[in-house]
């Protein structure tokens, strides 16, 4: 067993102790587990600098710090030695504690519901066109789908070009229960319950679908949670497992369940290829074009007080290579920039005042500025991976 094995091996005996006395309100005992399980993941962390997941680790470290902190407030010193010459038994059992299995069960299975309709969703209309055919038809006629319909559906491409917002919206289309998450709240806080949290994610996503309401799992950062790592512990090993597991039963076993899985990431050349290939739709999500750039800024400067000579068509050429989140800065930056100047000349004073209108030299100004946030590289990259594995 490797040594990252062993640390995890110990943080989450640790950590899972620390949790049981915690529910058993032997808070002395509690604590001194909860120091011991932050000690292993810190060594963790500074033995292996460059893991992906040393963020998750931190989180947990913090999580398990702030626990510390409620129960050294409820607990006495005296309280301490009594539970250490007890053995660190009995005592009253708290409501809940905080970070009991029960907690992180129901952190993973409340739902958002995205208020994102398709007009939100500017351009991609070959996206959309591919998310529609694999979600939104079955959903509403799967009388005509005797072979089934793809139940995994990868989007990739460069950051701030809408792939949480197309998520968002397809939910909103077909009324689903929507379950956002992310590797660091698929691995949890608590150590030792990550492949449980999958199963129970997944369990109440065909739970909704049984009860006729249909549920997306999307899950952000696809990469950081299913891709190729060296140097990987144990605990991340039994997630892809579980995941794996999961996808397939909803493939090969739910022959009429409304349960998908949507990934998004940056980073598509990650992913293990066992993840790959059970997304049956993989759907490149591309920088906006010239018209869909033109209809960014009439959105965004829809809610500004623009001047006459601001050729919006001028700006959509002038922001080619620009994402859709780069857009929406632009206009922010410009935005913040009259106001600042309208509050340094003393005239915000006077509560009758109105900043001055933004003009083109304004918007002219951020874009020199600023550069696109995805390079000419990245976009080969991308293009090439589309090229390779492509399935619209």
């Amino acid at each position: 067993m490797s040594a990252s094995q062993e640390l995890e091996k110990a943080a989450t005996a640790y950590a899972l102790d620390a949790v049981r006395l915690d529910k058993q309100g032997a808070k002395g005992r509690a604590i001194t587990l909860y120091q011991k399980a932050i000690e292993s993941l810190l060594q963790l962390v500074q033995l292996y600098p460059e893991y992906g997941l040393n963020k998750v680790y931190v989180q947990r470290a913090i999580a398990y710090q702030e626990r510390i902190k409620a129960l050294q407030g409820a607990v006495s010193p005296l309280d301490m030695q009594m539970e250490s010459n007890n053995g660190g038994e009995g005592g009253e059992k708290p409501a809940e504690a905080s970070g009991g299995k029960s907690a992180a069960a129901t952190e993973l299975v409340v739902t958002e519901k995205p208020e994102v309709n398709w007009d939100e969703v500017v351009g991609l209309d070959t996206a959309k066109k591919a998310v529609k055919e694999a979600i939104v038809y079955p959903v509403q006629r799967p009388d005509l789908f005797p072979l089934g319909w793809p139940r995994g559906i990868l989007l990739f491409g460069p950051p701030g070009c809408g792939k949480t917002l197309l998520a968002a919206a397809v939910a909103t289309e077909i009324d689903a229960n929507f379950y956002s998450i992310d590797a660091a709240s698929i691995m949890s806080k608590w150590l030792g319950e990550a492949e449980q949290n999958v199963a129970k994610l997944f369990g109440s996503a065909r739970k909704s679908s049984n009860e006729g309401k249909p549920a997306i799992v999307f899950v952000d950062e696809l990469d950081s949670l299913m891709g190729q790592h060296q140097n990987e512990v144990g605990g991340e090993i039994r997630v892809r497992n579980q995941f794996l597991k999961e996808m397939d039963g909803i493939v090969d076993k739910g022959k009429n369940l409304h349960v998908y899985v949507i990934g998004a990431t940056n980073k598509p050349w990650d992913l293990d290829w066992a993840f790959i290939r059970r997304f049956q739709k993989r759907i490149l999500v591309p920088l906006p074009d010239h018209h869909t750039r033109l209809t960014m800024f009439k959105l965004y400067t829809g809610n500004l007080q623009i001047a006459r000579d601001v050729d919006l068509h001028e700006l959509a050429r002038l922001s080619e290579g620009f994402s859709g989140s780069d857009i929406r800065d632009v206009c922010q930056a410009a935005q913040l920039s009259l106001i600042g100047e309208f509050f340094e000349s003393g005239k915000a004073a006077d509560k009758e005042a109105k900043p001055r209108l933004l003009t083109m030299g304004d918007f002219r100004q951020i874009l020199e500025d600023r550069k696109p946030s995805v390079s000419l590289d990245m976009l080969t990259m991308y293009n090439r991976w589309f090229e390779a594995f492509k399935a619209l």
